[in-house]
C-alpha cells in the first residue's frame, strides 16, 4: 500500500515540476517591452561604423532578464530594401530564434523562409548588444521588421 502512495507522490510532484518548468519557460520570465509613441530601431551604418536610428510604426517587443538572446521584436517600416542595404551593415542570412506562441508577430519559422527566399533581408543591429552577443535586424520586401539576438563569435 506504502508503494502506490510514494508512487502517486512522484508522479504528481512530476507533472508539478513540469507544468511549472513549462509556465516558467514559455510565460514566465518574459515581459513585454514598453514601446509607447513612435520607436527608432538602430541599425550598424556603412558609413560611420556607429549605429544610426531608423524610425518605425507598430512597434512590439519581449525580452527576458533571464538570457540576453530572449529578445524578439517586430515592427514596420516606410524603406525600400534598396535604400537599407545602401544605408546599413548587411550580412549573410540568418535564421531567428523561436519565439513564445503567445508573441503572435514573430513566426520564426515564416521570417527564416522568407529570409531564404530573398524576400527578406537581415542586418547587423548592434554588435555586442550583450557581450558575445549581436542585435539582427530583418527586414522584408513588404516592410515587415523582426529582431532577435544572436550569439557572435564572442559567446561561441
Amino acid at each position: 500500500m506504502s508503494g502506490k502512495i510514494i508512487g502517486i507522490v512522484i508522479m504528481i510532484s512530476a507533472l508539478i515540476a513540469g507544468a511549472a518548468l513549462y509556465y516558467l519557460q514559455v510565460y514566465g520570465f518574459y515581459e513585454r517591452v514598453d514601446a509607447s509613441g513612435p520607436q527608432d530601431v538602430e541599425m550598424l551604418s556603412i558609413v560611420s561604423d556607429l549605429t544610426a536610428p531608423f524610425q518605425v510604426d507598430g512597434f512590439q517587443a519581449i525580452d527576458a532578464d533571464s538570457s540576453p538572446i530572449r529578445y524578439r521584436a517586430c515592427f514596420t517600416i516606410d524603406a525600400s530594401l534598396a535604400l537599407l542595404t545602401e544605408t546599413f551593415v548587411g550580412l549573410d542570412a540568418t535564421a531567428p530564434r523561436n519565439a513564445p506562441g503567445w508573441f503572435d508577430c514573430f513566426d520564426a519559422e515564416a521570417i527564416a523562409g522568407e529570409i531564404e527566399a530573398g524576400t527578406a533581408l537581415t542586418f547587423l543591429g548592434q554588435k555586442n548588444i550583450h557581450f558575445g552577443v549581436d542585435r539582427i535586424v530583418a527586414v522584408t520586401e513588404d516592410g515587415r521588421g523582426y529582431i532577435w539576438h544572436e550569439l557572435n563569435e564572442c559567446g561561441e
